[in-house]
């Protein structure tokens, strides 16, 4: 290769490295709040925007419960966590969303052993996978993005009342604007796309958030749904490839407009400590920012009717 020509590659790369820094900037979350004394509980903390979230509250000093299907993958997190701060406490707890039963027996240890809960990330989620059905014969994308993520709360709900101030992050995508809600067929049996079932289950953590935060209005329970941006390669960023390798691909995640999983959790951060959102609930956040609601989750009578449906499947109410 020509030298002009390396020349211009090293130049682009300086100049799309300048970009990053500058939008990374613009993507963090500029709260100087800590959580000393909080407790916040994780869904899904063992990789990617979980982990991610997990650590930039271990930096702010908080007691955070990782709540994982695969505990050793916890533990594997948590070495992560503490090569990069000293600060908090991590606690690991087994979680399986896909099982109501797993779901019960998580909450049931909670309470036990917990006295206060500050904050409830709802982080897990299935993504874009294949037909599959859960324990309890759910989708498997609705069963764990949804289902099991309204138990979950439900079941905590009183906890974190009792604990108000207190905050619950569910974290959606804005992929949810492509979702429905067929109350006809939540499983899907009728037929199935991928992508089409994650964009739903997206929609129905939309219309949770907003039922939800009518229904406890007014406790000091405040609730915000966020989209944390596309994050490629979560767990693979740090699992799979090399230090290297992904500072070669830092370009195209630029070029992309996508981020790192540290970017991407900086809205869960924001939700849960900014001051300014001390009396905000019902918000959809992107960015470290609130937006509109999109039209799609707009529908409170959707909202509505989802919730007391999913009273009934998840066995809330007989």
């Amino acid at each position: 290769m020509a030298w002009w020509k390396i020349c211009v590659v090293a130049g682009g790369y300086v100049l799309l490295m300048i970009i990053r820094r500058i939008t990374r900037q613009r993507r963090l979350c500029k709260s100087p709040e800590t959580m000393k004394g909080k407790t916040a509980i994780i869904t899904g903390a063992n990789c990617g925007i979980g982990e991610a979230t997990a650590l930039e509250m271990a930096k702010r000093h908080a007691r955070v419960i990782l709540a994982c299907r695969d505990e050793q993958k916890a533990e594997d997190a948590v070495k992560y966590i503490r090569r990069n701060t000293s600060n908090g406490e991590l606690i690991v707890r087994k979680l399986d969303l896909a099982s109501l039963a797993s779901v019960r027996a998580f909450c049931g240890k909670i309470l036990e052993e917990e006295r206060h809960i500050d904050v409830l990330v709802n982080n897990a989620g299935v993504f874009q996978s294949l037909y599959g059905k859960t324990e309890d014969g759910f989708e498997m994308q609705m069963g764990v993005n949804h289902f099991g993520h309204f138990l979950l709360t439900n079941l905590l709900l009183d906890r974190l009342k009792e604990s108000a101030p207190s905050r619950i992050i569910v974290v959606s995508s804005s992929l949810h604007k492509g979702g429905i809600i067929k109350f006809d067929d939540l499983n899907s049996e009728k037929g199935y796309d991928k992508k089409k079932g994650y964009s739903n289950s997206k929609l129905a953590n939309c219309l949770f958030s907003r039922e939800l935060s009518q229904r406890i209005k007014g406790t000091g329970v405040n609730v915000y749904c966020v989209s944390p941006g596309f994050c490629p390669a979560t767990s693979l960023g740090r699992h799979v490839m090399s230090g290297f390798v992904r500072t070669l691909l830092t370009p195209v995640v630029v070029l992309l407009g996508l981020k790192t999983s540290e970017e991407g959790c900086q809205t869960i951060i924001y939700c849960t400590v900014a001051s300014e959102l001390a009396d905000v609930t019902d918000g959809y956040f992107a960015s470290c920012r609130q937006e509109p609601w999109s039209e799609a989750a707009g529908d409170l009578g959707a909202a509505k009717k989802l919730w007391e449906l999913s009273e009934k499947m998840t066995g809330m109410i007989a």
